[in-house]
């Protein structure tokens, strides 16, 4: 089963949901202990690290300086799968580079904050190289991967670069209204939520991911919790852009013309309550909604019918009837008459 989020990645199933995992895949006997969950896991990962031949991390910064890399976790697992196994394989995006080992002093931090609230985490690690003589732990193997997989090309897009700035805290999934509403497997990809719909296309292909970009509101929600500032929803404004078919654009300048005017605004309401059946590119994939019999503008006109009634049109366009002022004088002034200033 895929991560459900970047930071908890099982954080969709309870104790009971564990529990009958660890009773199919381990024969464990079935609790709902969480302490007696983390020793059944313990036990059982203990003999993995022992036996394992090699362990394959990642790596949340990477030190130019130094030629570290960076961990940070709160189990402890990382640390066991690069000091127990004889090789140890780290695979870094290239986009984790930081220049000094004094930059730690910030992103640690934040990222801890960022993520899960905390001052810092739980076990900080810096590897910089194989087992040396006379250490009694570590492996013998050290090797690094830097990854590119598309990152160059982004670093190149002056608007969009910055999306690289991401360290993965996971602050705007927590943010997100739509993935809080359809969870992280709903994204089919590595990176869920708002900044992987930005980075996504970028890194897998804007063909094949596409849609991702509209998988969002547009509230601004990730942009305001974001540590290092990146406006996500503005980046996903952007990748639709450029995604976009000469069919989608087509109906963009459509929509955009229809919704100029209010006459014409009412027109496409009254079509769309008559085009369920002919919406197969919608509702091959969605279910289509009950329409209303009559749109809310005419509902309110009728609960609450004008007092000087003017033709359609012309109090959709915001014309105003010009009417004399009430009067500012005594009882001897006409009703009909007015006074000039």
């Amino acid at each position: 089963e895929p991560p459900y989020h970047i930071v908890t990645p099982v954080m969709h199933l309870s104790r009971q949901d564990v529990s009958r995992t660890f009773q199919e895949k381990l024969g464990a006997p079935p609790t709902d202990s969480a302490e007696e969950l983390t020793m059944i896991a313990r036990r059982q990962l203990r003999q993995d690290f022992l036996t394992a031949d090699m362990g394959v991390t990642g790596a949340n910064f990477a030190v130019a300086e130094t030629g570290q890399i960076a961990l940070t976790e709160n189990e402890g697992n990382i640390r066991l799968t690069f000091s127990l196994p004889r090789i140890h394989v780290a695979v870094v995006g290239i986009e984790k580079l930081v220049p000094r080992v004094a930059d730690l002093a910030l992103f640690w931090p934040m990222l801890a904050h960022s993520g899960t609230g905390q001052a810092i985490t739980g076990t900080c690690s810096l590897v910089g190289g194989p087992r040396r003589d006379g250490e009694p732990d570590g492996p013998e193997e050290f090797h690094v991967v830097l990854l590119d997989n598309g990152r160059t090309r982004l670093l190149a897009d002056v608007a969009q670069r910055d999306a690289l700035h991401c360290i993965r805290c996971g602050a705007c999934l927590n943010a997100c209204p739509v993935y809080r509403t359809i969870g992280g497997h709903a994204y089919h990809t590595t990176y869920m939520g708002p900044i992987g719909c930005v980075i996504t296309p970028h890194l897998r292909g804007r063909d094949d991911w596409a849609h991702l970009p509209y998988a969002s509101s547009l509230c601004g929600a990730c942009a305001e919790v974001c540590p290092v500032n990146i406006p996500v929803h503005r980046h996903l404004l952007q990748n639709r852009r450029n995604t976009a078919g000469g069919w989608q654009r087509l109906a963009f300048k459509f929509w955009a013309w229809t919704v100029q005017d209010p006459l014409r605004y009412r027109w496409a309401g009254k079509f769309l309550r008559c085009a369920g059946p002919f919406a197969k590119l919608w509702t091959d994939t969605r279910e289509w909604p009950a329409a209303p019999a009559q749109s809310f503008r005419d509902w309110w006109q009728k609960q609450n019918p004008h007092p000087n009634p003017l033709p359609y049109t012309a109090r959709e366009r915001g014309l105003k009837k010009i009417s004399s002022p009430p009067s500012l004088g005594g009882e001897d002034q006409g009703e009909g008459e007015s006074r000039s200033s």
